[in-house]
C-alpha cells in the first residue's frame, strides 16, 4: 500500500483537477448498488501510485486503487458538504434506477434504496463502467498526440492540428501520422490500429476533430480560431486524461486579455493635516488606460481588436502576440478607455488585486481590471511600499524608554496608516515589543479621543504597568472587577468609561467586551486595539462581533500569530482592521482559503500577501537583522519511558479508544477519537492525573522522574557567570491540564523545600500581577508553573532561563507563544527549552 498522505495529495488533486467521474458498484452479497466518484487519473498519476507499490503485484495494485478511489469519494462529499451540499433532482412519480443514483452522488448516503430492483441496479453500473472506460487510456508503447499550428497568414488562413504519435518511454519521439500510414512508424505493426483506436476516442472527446474521419488517411485536420480556443482551452485536460498528448503553443500558457488598468489621480474628499482621515472609503479619481499585460494599447492596436470584433474572430494578433477576442466584452472595454470616473479607494485596491470585479469600480460587467496604479499615500499603499518608504520615528515627545531601529520603523508605519484612517495588524514574533511600540504610536499620533484597548484579564496588568514606564503622562482607566460600574441617575448600572474626566487610555477584557458593548458604542474612540488579536479568530463569537461593532477611525490588532494557524483567523482579524477588504467570508474561503489550504495553491497565496502585506508588518527574533543581541534559544528533546502502570493504563486507553472508533460515525468518531488522545496525554503525564484518585506522584511517572531530575539539575546550578547581579536560573513549567498543575504544585513545593508559583486562569488579577512581580525579583521563587490558556500569552517572565513543556500542545505555534514569555526583550541568557515525550 502506498503512503496514506500520497494517496490524499492525488485525491486533492484528482479532485481540483476535474479528473473524477461518477461510479456505480454493485455488492456481490446483496446486489445492492453503491454511489462513488472514481477517480480519472492522467497516466502520470496512476504511475505515481502504482509505482509505490513495489513488487506487491496485484494485489497491492487493487488495494492502491481502492485506496485512491475511497480518497475521492470522501474529499468530493466533503466538499459538497462544505458548500452546503447540491440539491439532487426530484420526480413526480417513483423514481426510477438512474435517479436513485444521481441522489446517492449528491446525498450523505451513498447507497441506492434497498427497494432498488437488483437487475436495474446491474443493468445501469455495467453502462456506466463502460461509459467510464471510454475515457481511460490504453497504454501502450505509443498515444496519439495533438499539435497545433499557427497560420502562416493570421487574417484568413485556418490554424492546423498536426496529429502525430508519441513515444510514451521518449516523449520527444514524435512521428507524423503520414510516417505511420506509410509503416516507418517505429511503434510495430500495431501503430495504425493504435493511432485508429486513439484518434476515434479523441473525436468522441473533442468534436471540433471530427474532419479528421473524413480523410482515408488523415494527417492533420484544419480549425479556425474559435475551434483552437475550445480545444485549448476547455478540452485539453479531458483529452490528456484519456491519455492523448496535447501540445499547445508556446504562447498559450502566458496569453493574455484586454483588460482597463485603472490610473487614480487624487483624493476627492477632504482631509486633516494633508493625508489624515482619507481612509479605504475615500472617492477617487481615476482614469482607465486599455492595456495587454504590462503594455498600454495604442489608436493602432485598439483599431486592430475592434476590427477583429466587428468581425466575429476569436482569435487577433496584437503586437506579436495572439489575443483571445470576446466582442461583447471587447465592445464594453473599449467603449471604457481613456475614460474617467469615481471610486473608493477600497474598491480600486480590490480590483486590483483580483478580488472584486469591474462592476465595484464602475466597469461593466465583464470587464476586466487589470491592476491600478495611483500616486501619493494611495499609490504608496498598492505598491506594497509602505513598509520601506515611511519614516521611522524615533521616540515622541512624552516617550520614557528608547525604541530600537526595528520598533521606530513600526512606530511609523502605525502612525501613517493611522492618519490613512487606515487599520493595522502588527504581527512582531512574540517578544519583539509590540506594546512599546502600540504606546509610542499613541504619542506620535495624537488625537482627540480616549483609545480602548481590549486584551485577555491575565494581561491587563502587563498593560497598566507598561503605560506607566513607557507613557506615564497618560491617563489610563482600568475597570476594577465587579465595581467598574458605578450608579447612574436611575441607580443603573453605568460603565466609568462614559463618564467624565475623559481618559487617554482605557484598559478592558475581551470576556467584558459583549457584556459592555451598548456602553462601549456611546464613547467615541479615536483609536481601538485588540491585543493578542486571536482571541477573535472565529468571526462568530459574540466577541469577534462585539470588537467590530464598535466604531473608531484608527484599528490596531497585535498578535503574534498572525498566519500560523487556521487562514480564516486572518481574515478575521483582517475584517475588524479593515472591513470588506478580504471580501465576505465565503468569498475569502472561495478565492484563499480552500485553494491555499486543500489544494496548496501557490498563485492564490501570493495574491493573499499582495492584497495583505500594506496592513500586516511582521518581523522575526529570528532575523538577526531586527535585533541581534538577543541570546540564543536551544530546544531539546526530553526522551521519558513509561512505567509499568503507566504502560498498563496507556494500553487500556488505546484498546478502548479503537472500540470507540469502530462503534462510532461521523462527528461522534471525531469526538471518540480526539478524548482518547487527551486520555492518553493524562496517562503520559502520571497516573494519578488519569485517574484523578488524589494518590501520591513520587516513582510512578516515567515523565515526572525526566521532569524532576531537570529540575534538580537546573536549581543546583550556581548563578549565571559573566552577569552583574549574577542571577539565579529560574524555570517556567507550561501545562495545558489545569488539574496536572494543582497536583504538581504541592508536589514540587515538599521536594524543593520552597514556594512554587502556580499561576492558572481562577487566579484573581491583583494575585497574578503579585505572582509575577515576585517571580521577575532576583530572590523571588525559583519556579513558576503556569496553565498554557492562563499565561501563554502577554506576559514577560524574563527572570526564567528554562522552559518545560510539561505536556504537548497539538499546535506548535501555541507553544513558541508560551516559550515567548522568556525568549523576549529584556531577555539576558540563552534560554532552553525542554520538550518532554514519551518513547514508544
Amino acid at each position: 500500500m502506498p503512503p496514506q498522505d500520497l494517496v490524499d495529495r492525488l485525491a486533492v488533486g484528482l479532485v481540483a483537477g476535474g479528473r473524477i467521474v461518477p461510479g456505480l458498484e454493485v455488492d456481490a452479497g446483496t446486489g445492492r448498488g453503491r454511489a462513488v466518484w472514481w477517480p480519472m487519473p492522467a497516466a502520470r498519476d496512476r504511475a505515481a501510485l502504482l509505482a509505490l507499490c513495489g513488487d506487491g503485484g496485484a494485489e497491492a495494485h487493487v488495494a492502491a486503487a481502492a485506496a485512491l478511489s475511497a480518497a475521492v469519494d470522501a474529499r468530493v462529499r466533503a466538499r459538497s458538504a462544505a458548500v452546503g451540499g447540491i440539491e439532487a433532482p426530484r420526480s413526480r412519480g417513483r423514481p426510477g434506477v438512474a435517479l436513485l443514483w444521481v441522489r446517492a452522488l449528491l446525498g450523505d448516503d451513498p447507497w441506492l434504496p434497498e427497494t432498488a430492483p437488483p437487475a436495474g441496479v446491474a443493468e445501469l453500473a455495467a453502462k456506466v463502467a463502460a461509459w467510464a472506460a471510454e475515457g481511460v487510456p490504453q497504454l501502450g508503447s505509443a498515444r496519439l498526440c495533438l499539435r497545433f499550428r499557427e497560420p502562416p497568414a493570421p487574417a484568413d488562413h485556418p490554424w492546423t492540428v498536426e496529429l502525430l504519435l508519441q513515444d510514451l518511454d521518449e516523449p520527444s519521439l514524435l512521428v507524423p501520422a503520414l510516417d505511420v500510414w506509410a509503416g516507418v512508424a517505429p511503434f510495430g505493426p500495431d501503430a495504425v490500429t493504435t493511432f485508429l483506436a486513439q484518434l476515434a476516442r479523441a473525436v468522441r472527446l473533442a468534436p471540433e476533430l471530427a474532419g479528421a474521419l473524413d480523410e482515408s488517411r488523415p494527417a492533420a485536420v484544419a480549425v479556425d480560431a474559435a475551434a483552437v480556443l475550445t480545444l485549448a482551452r476547455d478540452r485539453a485536460e479531458a483529452l490528456t486524461d484519456a491519455g492523448i498528448g496535447v501540445l499547445l503553443p508556446a504562447w498559450w500558457g502566458r496569453r493574455r486579455r484586454p483588460a482597463l488598468r485603472g490610473k487614480a489621480r487624487s483624493a476627492r474628499s477632504g482631509s486633516v493635516g494633508g493625508v489624515a482621515g482619507i481612509g479605504l472609503d475615500a472617492l477617487v479619481d481615476v482614469e482607465w488606460q486599455a492595456v495587454l499585460g504590462d503594455r498600454a494599447l495604442t489608436a493602432r492596436d485598439i483599431a486592430a481588436l475592434e476590427a477583429a470584433a466587428a468581425a466575429k474572430q476569436s482569435l487577433v494578433r496584437v503586437r506579436g502576440e495572439w489575443v483571445e477576442v470576446r466582442p461583447g466584452e471587447l465592445d464594453a472595454l473599449l467603449a471604457r478607455a481613456g475614460t474617467r470616473g469615481t471610486a473608493t479607494a477600497g474598491d480600486l485596491l480590490r480590483a486590483g488585486m483580483g478580488l472584486a470585479d469591474g462592476a465595484a469600480v464602475g466597469l461593466p460587467e465583464g470587464v476586466e481590471v487589470d491592476g491600478v496604479t495611483a500616486t501619493g499615500w494611495l499609490g504608496r499603499l498598492l505598491d506594497d511600499a509602505a513598509h520601506g518608504e515611511v519614516a521611522a520615528v524615533a521616540s515622541p515627545a512624552g516617550f520614557e524608554g528608547t525604541l530600537r531601529p526595528y520598533q521606530e520603523r513600526g512606530v511609523g508605519w502605525l502612525a501613517f496608516l493611522g492618519r490613512l484612517g487606515l487599520g493595522a495588524c502588527l504581527a512582531d514574533a512574540m517578544g519583539l515589543g509590540k506594546t512599546a511600540q502600540l504606546i509610542a504610536s499613541l504619542l506620535a499620533d495624537p488625537v482627540p479621543g480616549p483609545t480602548l484597548v481590549v486584551c485577555p484579564v491575565s494581561v491587563l496588568g502587563n498593560w497598566e504597568r507598561e503605560l506607566a514606564r513607557f507613557a506615564p503622562g497618560r491617563r489610563e482607566l482600568l475597570p476594577p472587577g465587579a465595581g467598574r460600574h458605578g450608579s447612574g441617575a436611575r441607580g443603573r448600572a453605568v460603565p466609568s468609561v462614559v463618564r467624565p474626566p475623559p481618559h487617554d487610555v482605557v484598559l478592558t477584557a475581551y470576556s467584558l467586551l459583549a457584556r459592555d458593548l451598548p456602553h462601549l458604542r456611546e464613547v467615541t474612540w479615536a483609536r481601538v486595539v485588540l491585543d493578542e488579536a486571536q482571541q477573535i479568530k472565529n468571526p462568530g463569537t459574540s466577541q469577534a462581533r462585539a470588537a467590530r461593532a464598535i466604531a473608531a477611525p484608527r484599528r490596531v490588532a497585535l498578535t503574534g500569530t498572525p498566519v500560523e494557524n487556521r487562514l480564516s483567523e486572518l481574515w478575521s482579524i483582517m475584517q475588524f482592521c479593515n472591513p470588506g477588504l478580504l471580501g465576505s467570508a465565503r468569498s475569502f474561503r472561495e478565492h484563499f482559503a480552500q485553494p491555499i489550504e486543500q489544494d496548496g495553491d501557490d498563485e492564490a497565496a501570493a495574491r493573499l500577501r499582495r492584497v495583505t502585506a500594506p496592513f500586516v508588518l511582521r518581523r522575526l527574533k529570528t532575523d538577526r537583522t531586527v535585533i541581534a543581541d538577543l541570546p540564543d534559544k536551544i530546544e531539546v528533546t526530553e526522551r521519558c519511558v513509561l512505567t509499568r502502570e503507566q504502560a498498563t493504563l496507556y494500553q487500556a486507553v488505546v484498546d478502548d479508544l479503537l472500540t470507540a472508533a469502530d462503534d462510532e460515525e461521523g462527528i461522534a468518531r471525531h469526538g471518540a477519537v480526539l478524548a482518547g488522545l487527551l486520555r492518553l496525554k493524562q496517562v503520559c503525564n502520571h497516573p494519578a492525573h488519569f485517574l484523578s484518585d488524589g494518590s501520591p506522584l513520587g516513582g510512578r511517572s516515567g515523565k515526572l522522574t525526566r521532569i524532576e531530575q531537570l529540575l534538580d539539575e537546573i536549581l543546583d546550578a550556581r548563578p549565571s557567570e559573566g552577569l552583574p547581579d549574577r542571577l539565579p536560573d529560574k524555570v517556567l513549567c507550561f501545562t495545558q491540564f489545569a488539574e496536572w498543575g494543582t497536583m504538581l504544585q504541592p508536589h514540587l513545593a515538599q521536594r524543593y523545600g520552597e514556594e512554587v508559583l502556580w499561576l492558572h486562569g481562577g487566579v484573581r488579577r491583583s494575585l497574578r500581577d503579585e505572582q509575577v512581580a515576585a517571580f521577575q525579583s532576583p530572590d523571588g521563587p525559583r519556579i513558576l508553573l503556569v496553565s498554557l490558556k492562563a499565561g501563554g500569552t502577554g506576559l514577560n517572565l524574563t527572570a526564567a532561563s528554562h522552559v518545560i513543556h510539561l505536556d504537548r500542545w497539538w499546535n506548535p505555534a501555541v507553544e513558541d507563544q508560551a516559550t515567548d514569555r522568556a525568549y523576549r526583550i529584556g531577555q539576558q541568557r540563552t534560554v532552553v527549552v525542554h520538550k518532554p515525550v514519551c518513547t514508544g
